[in-house]
């Protein structure tokens, strides 16, 4: 899983909140990567969950993190666009980075779309990102790094369409190997530990 958005939206802090469960109010910009890894239970499968998030590359000079950045978006199974729900103008580059991610990523890569900053006093509408979300393909919800509010249900809501997704790969592949249900079964827990 990838997270991206623009500077200063609560990135870094959904990651450290998701994986670690801590948050911190200072703010510093990261440059680069940063990943977490954390194990979630799934439809009753347990799931590995690689985290890169907090990719900053908008500011003078760090055109080169360009680069890396969509070899990120090519090996992801899912791609986290994180707005601020305090700031109009973050909600507005959504679909600013949704066509830098399709322009790189898999068109079965699973988007799900984050207003963070629920905590605060918002300027994005919840009805207009909701709508937003629907007309670009995603699904969205609201959350609050600083409270925990729904962080886990974004990453949860991501690991579930994955899984969902891979389940439905694996059973149209089923018929044409000659699979049977007991080897679906297999197939699915074996690619369901590799996921996203």
């Amino acid at each position: 899983m990838v997270l991206i958005g623009d500077s200063g939206v609560g990135k870094s802090c959904l990651l450290l909140r998701f994986a670690d469960d801590t948050f911190s109010e200072s703010y510093i910009t990261t440059i680069g990567v940063d990943f977490r890894f954390r194990t979630l239970q799934v439809d009753g499968h347990a799931v590995k969950l690689q985290i890169v998030g907090a990719m900053q590359w908008d500011t003078a000079g760090q055109e080169r993190f360009r680069t890396i950045t969509s070899a990120y978006y090519r090996g992801a199974d899912g791609i986290i666009i994180v707005f601020d729900r305090t700031s109009q103008e973050s909600f507005e580059h959504v679909e600013e980075w949704l066509q830098e991610v399709n322009r790189y990523a898999s068109d079965q890569t699973v988007k799900l779309l984050v207003g963070n900053k629920n905590d605060l006093e918002t300027v994005v509408d919840s009805e207009v990102a909701r709508a937003k979300a629907e007309r670009l393909g995603m699904t969205y919800v609201e959350t609050s790094a600083k409270s925990a509010f729904q962080v886990d249900l974004a990453f949860l809501t991501l690991a579930k369409s994955l899984m969902s997704k891979r389940s439905a790969e694996i059973v149209k592949e089923a018929p044409s190997q000659g699979t049977s249900l007991k080897g679906l079964t297999s197939s699915l827990q074996t690619r369901a530990s590799d996921c996203c």
